[in-house]
């Protein structure tokens, strides 16, 4: 207990050590109706137990093994009198979803029904938590990317799935291949199982899901570790689960970023990690603060985080905060007990020592104001109304939907969107040519291009090229383009003289004005094999500042064919041997040789022998350098040879691009994240403005080793031999750690 970092005015009681050879390693857990905790071993059996009293502990003959045929759940929900399971496992009947009733009233279970049968296929990315719905009625299934969806009667999420890239993929070490969209679902079901329905799909791994104060849905999503330091690396992310949500997963490189107006972006990033149980702090006996906030599980890296949700638009934004840690901390499930209003969770996982614990708030009393956000309410009104489009039988009013399709805020716009794709195409593509407005109209084209038809594409076309590109704002731009993109892969590949006329009208606005920008005009005129594309994108390949911005011009250049020189050529290459200095997730490497072997492969043999010493040089590995521009030392800088410069402020006059191309040339991109760019080592900075002053923020550039984070402290590991090692822990299994 000593080793757990716990937030100020908290207590934690360690209520229970699991005897692993007798109870195993326990991975889910809810509150029955008498306040008692039912838990699963991952690998075995349920069991019950009622909470002790402040100060005493649980032995193992208080613990209750439920006597039915049931185990292996990684997801609990005691509701409707009935304890409904979800079971990830080869065993008791199967991967779904059961519901165990006592059907005599004698305090045992004693039925078992399957309500469900998910697919024989998911491990840890299968088929997880069951969550009860805010209308009383309803169940909310959560699985992960390994489980298929399950048949349904309806989709919130207009059924049009594809992978929707317009140049092909690359795959790394090929973890999960040849799988592809719907994966990493979020389904509603009535409590006795037997109407389904899709609310949102496109999750990596969402573990658990809670539902807050005003019954909005939230999850929290899985990185892919072995994607670390590329530009499709997704942190650990919290989402808004919005009704007919697309989250963009797509194996290997095809995820979707998050300015893809088709998908919907994270409420806030949180970093690499291990995500496990969630839940609001709703009916805790916690300050207000903490029972709004939503608990999200870290199972990697020992974190238990408090998120604190700030209405914004028609959704929210969210700061996070260490609420309690310890390394190893392998954290699985949560939960606010109603009858004491405590909060529970629970330790283990991957046959882990395993434990039960409490938390209860000691502090002084809360003056947290209950504030009320009119606008915020007004225009969550404004998305559900949309939202209501979404379900079966609903007459729609395509006047109010048409309306909303330019709304500024992405949540709104969203919903209008799925909303007029639940209508027949018919009933609205005409109003697509005559629309003035750029972003109800590309919006409407966005619908067209995923549920028109091939009779649609030359208009569509003709409309997307037809905007005055320059005119249009950093997201418009961005729109046109994957507009275009979904065009070509879903209504048809244009024609010889269509590629010519969308080149001409994309190929002079490239170099643009932001990495975005740049990456998915590059693509587009790939697709299209335009020459000029070669120099326009070594060009950019020699200036971005960090390694993901130059590998997203290193992939598509891969596969360009045209216009390409010897000098080019020889620069290409030059940039293929650096990045084989560039460090990243367990596929980077593989990442790296797929882009190589593609660029070699359009080689022929005189161009192969002109790039001979290139293509058979040998790379010393003395790490990432992302600059093409040889940086030497300069001094030894100390804090106090900026203070003529520091106490003045920093108003005015800054020069924020040559900023980013230094924190690239000093590699601070090798491990930090800013904008969602970087790597995944060290703090995210994007934020970091607002909670440091320039002065802190210059002596931990010059000092880094002054004051660390506990987010990030290292552990030293001792051996029995007397060896210690030293690192943050990042996976266990049974008795090991892994480092």
């Amino acid at each position: 207990m000593e080793r757990l970092n716990v937030k100020e005015g908290f207590h934690v009681e360690r209520l229970y050590s699991v005897p692993k050879e007798q109870q195993g390693s326990w991975v889910a857990m809810c509150v029955d109706d008498r306040g008692r905790l039912i838990v699963s071993d991952q690998y075995g059996a349920l069991y019950r137990m009622a909470p002790p009293a402040a100060g005493q502990t649980l032995k193992p003959e208080d613990i209750e093994k439920i006597d039915v045929d049931m185990g292996g759940a990684q997801g609990l929900l005691y509701a409707f009198d009935s304890l409904y399971v979800v079971t990830n496992t080869e065993q008791h009947g199967g991967r779904g979803l059961y519901r165990i009733k006592d059907t005599d009233g004698d305090d045992k279970f004693d039925k078992v029904e399957q309500l469900k049968k998910f697919e024989e296929q998911g491990g840890e990315h299968g088929p997880h938590a069951v969550i009860q719905g805010p209308d009383g009625q309803s169940l909310y299934i959560i699985c992960g990317n390994q489980t298929a969806l399950p048949e349904h009667n309806h989709s919130r999420v207009p059924p049009r799935w594809q992978e929707d890239q317009i140049l092909p993929r690359i795959y790394g070490r090929g973890f999960m291949k040849g799988i592809e969209a719907p994966r990493g679902w979020v389904a509603k079901t009535d409590a006795d199982g037997k109407d389904w329905e899709i609310i949102a799909t496109g999750f990596r791994n969402e573990y658990d899901a809670a539902f807050n104060k005003d019954g909005e849905l939230f999850s929290y999503d899985a990185d892919m570790e072995w994607d670390v330091n590329t530009p499709w690396y997704r942190p650990t992310r919290v989402c808004h689960v919005v009704s007919g949500a697309e989250f963009g997963w797509r194996n290997g490189s095809a995820k979707w970023p998050a300015y893809y107006s088709d998908s919907v972006p994270a409420v806030v990033d949180i970093g690499p990690g291990s995500p496990t149980g969630v839940c609001f702090g709703t009916g805790a006996k916690f300050p207000q603060k903490y029972q709004d906030a939503m608990f999200i599980m870290d199972w990697s890296y020992g974190k238990l985080y408090a998120l604190h949700l700030t209405p914004s638009g028609a959704s929210y934004t969210g700061t996070i905060e260490e609420f309690i840690s310890a390394q190893p901390l392998p954290l699985t499930d949560i939960a606010i007990n109603p009858k004491d209003g405590a909060m529970y969770f629970t330790v283990g996982g991957r046959r882990t020592q395993s434990g039960v614990y409490r938390v209860t708030y000691t502090g002084a009393a809360d003056a947290y104001p209950a504030a009320e956000n009119a606008s915020f309410a007004a225009q969550r009104a404004q998305r559900l109304s949309l939202e209501a489009a979404h379900a079966r039988g609903v007459k729609a009013d395509l006047e109010i939907i048409w309306s909303q399709l330019g709304n500024s805020d992405r949540f709104i716009q969203y919903a209008a969107r799925v909303a007029l794709e639940h209508q027949p195409v018919s009933s609205w593509v005409d109003r697509v040519w005559g629309e003035k407005d750029a972003r109800t109209q590309l919006a409407a084209l966005i619908a067209l291009a995923r549920n028109g038809s091939a009779d649609h594409q030359a208009q569509a076309i003709s409309a997307l090229t037809a905007l005055d590109y320059s005119s249009l704002d950093a997201q418009l731009r961005l729109d046109t383009l994957r507009a275009l993109g979904l065009t070509f892969l879903r209504l048809g590949e244009p024609t010889d003289v269509q590629k010519q006329a969308v080149a001409n009208y994309l190929k002079n606005h490239l170099p643009a004005s932001s990495p975005a920008e740049n990456h998915e005009l590059l693509q587009l005129l790939v697709y299209l094999q335009v020459p000029e594309a070669a120099a326009k994108g070594i060009a950019l390949l020699e200036s971005a500042p960090s390694q993901q911005e130059q590998m997203n011009y290193a992939k598509s250049l891969r596969l360009l064919k045209a216009g390409w020189t010897p000098d080019l050529d020889a620069r290409y290459f030059k940039w293929l041997n650096r990045a084989r200095t560039y460090r990243g997730g367990a596929s980077f490497g593989n990442f790296v040789k797929s882009i190589r072997d593609d660029a070699e492969a359009r080689l022929d043999d005189k161009q192969k022998g002109a790039l001979k010493a290139l293509l058979e040089a040998a790379v010393e590995d003395t790490g990432p350098q992302f600059s093409f521009e040889p940086r030497s030392f300069q001094k030894n800088y100390a804090v106090a040879d900026f203070d003529d410069v520091i106490h003045v402020g920093l108003e005015g006059g800054r020069n924020f691009e040559n900023g980013r191309n230094l924190f690239g040339a000093a590699t601070c991109f090798a491990c930090h994240r800013f904008d969602q760019e970087g790597g995944a080592l060290g703090p995210d900075l994007t934020s970091v403005s607002g909670k440091f002053s320039p002065r802190d923020l210059l002596e931990s550039i010059i000092e880094p080793s002054k004051e660390i984070s506990d987010q990030y402290n290292s552990v030293v590991v001792t051996q029995e031999d007397g060896t210690m090692t030293i690192g943050r822990v990042v996976n266990l299994n049974g008795d090991t750690l892994n480092l």
